[in-house]
């Protein structure tokens, strides 16, 4: 059995499914299969000698192609031509994996050690009996020189070709959904440096708050910028590290219904996961943490500046309003002196006018102009200051 999974490099959530028909549609006409149905997501042919399965993911096409005789060598990079170069070319993405499962009737157990320690490479070789002592499956989950994982499936003479069939699209489902979570592992170490150079700036800015060596504004200024970053990148990648965790869910629920048992010896799949696989998952799961936690900071950090800045813009604030105050004051006295000088000013002048119309009056009344100046002085001065009191009354 030879399968392929292909994936757009990007959007391949949102790509366009017609591209999927298209190249599914080109590898029939080669053989003369009849077509699927507009929009399907399922179709199964008859390639030749072999059997194809096409199935559309979410985010990937597979093709799988059974072929009932068994080459002679084992795990036969000629098998794979099945799926012409120049078709492969073609394909609407890039290969997320391929893997070659060679089914046989199992042997003594000698025997199929012998043909492990030949195929697989033994620092990762995992051996498990599976389905209740169905079948012994193997693989090592290295690419071998073509390009291809390899996989081996022993049978047992009463084990039905339905249940074998089933472990054969469990194995590639875990390979495939394995090859998948990888994607998650690999977009956490490309953000690794990146978190690490905005947690050193926040870090760096979080002690200016602290020691209070550069304008809040600035800091502020700062900070915001550090969490839009933050904010994008979670953006960015919370796709991909959800479709992770559920891509690794999907690989321990199968690795689960395998129902595994030890086989001589060797390390089973579910120790392979544990040991070669978890680590990955969990520094995805690290990452992803990471960047909401860094998110969480930025965000507490701007509210605790953004706070302080409004304090300090209080006190500014008070500062101005209490100089407002004090200019008021000043001015409100500076009028007062004003007014006192206005009536001084207003009381000369009406003085004068007055004399000149009583100094006709100064001979009969046998007064001198200076005595008759002298005592209209206090009076004039007197109704002058009333008349100002009253128009600033009424202008109140």
């Amino acid at each position: 059995m030879v399968y392929l999974a292909v994936k757009q490099p990007s959007e391949a959530v949102r790509r366009d499914r017609g591209l999927d028909l298209q190249h599914l549609t080109d590898l029939l006409d080669r053989h003369g299969a009849p077509h699927p149905q507009p929009g399907a997501t399922h179709h199964s042919a008859q390639l030749g000698r072999h059997t194809l399965k096409w199935e559309q993911h979410t985010e990937f096409v597979s093709y799988t192609l059974y072929d009932d005789g068994i080459s002679k060598r084992a795990f036969d990079p000629a098998d794979f031509d099945v799926f012409p170069s120049d078709w492969l070319e073609e394909a609407p993405g890039h290969r997320v994996t391929s893997l070659m499962i060679r089914v046989l009737p199992r042997p003594e157990d000698k025997r199929i050690k012998t043909a492990l320690k030949d195929w697989f490479v033994p620092e990762s070789l995992a051996v498990a009996e599976v389905l209740d002592n169905s079948a012994v499956v193997a693989g090592d989950f290295r690419i071998d020189p073509a390009g291809h994982m390899r996989f081996a499936l022993f049978a047992n003479a009463t084990t039905g070709s339905q249940r074998i069939g089933r472990l054969v699209q469990r194995i590639c489902e875990i390979e495939t959904y394995r090859a998948m979570s990888m994607l998650g592992f690999s977009r956490a170490r490309g953000l690794s440096r990146d978190i690490s150079e905005l947690d050193t700036h926040l870090s760096k800015m979080m002690a200016e708050m602290t020691s209070d060596t550069a304008p809040a504004e600035q800091t502020l200024t700062q900070l915001l910028t550090v969490s839009a970053e933050l904010e994008a990148m979670a953006a960015r990648s919370a796709f991909r590290f959800g479709a992770t965790g559920a891509y690794e869910a999907l690989v321990n629920q199968r690795i689960s219904l395998l129902r595994e048992m030890r086989y001589g010896g060797f390390q089973m799949f579910s120790e392979f996961m544990l040991r070669r696989y978890e680590p990955a998952m969990r520094t995805v799961k690290s990452t992803e943490k990471r960047i909401g936690t860094l998110a969480d900071r930025a965000r507490r950090g701007g509210e605790l500046l953004r706070t302080r800045v409004d304090v300090e813009r209080s006190a500014q604030n008070q500062a101005l309003l209490a100089s407002m105050d004090r200019r008021a004051d000043q001015a409100l006295r500076l009028q007062h002196t004003v007014e006192g000088l206005s009536v001084v000013a207003i009381g000369y002048y009406a003085v004068s006018l007055v004399s000149y119309l009583m100094y006709p009056l100064a001979q009969a009344l046998g007064q001198s102009k200076g005595m008759l100046t002298a005592l209209v002085t206090l009076p004039v001065v007197g109704l002058v200051w009333l008349a100002i009191q009253r128009i600033k009354k009424q202008l109140h």
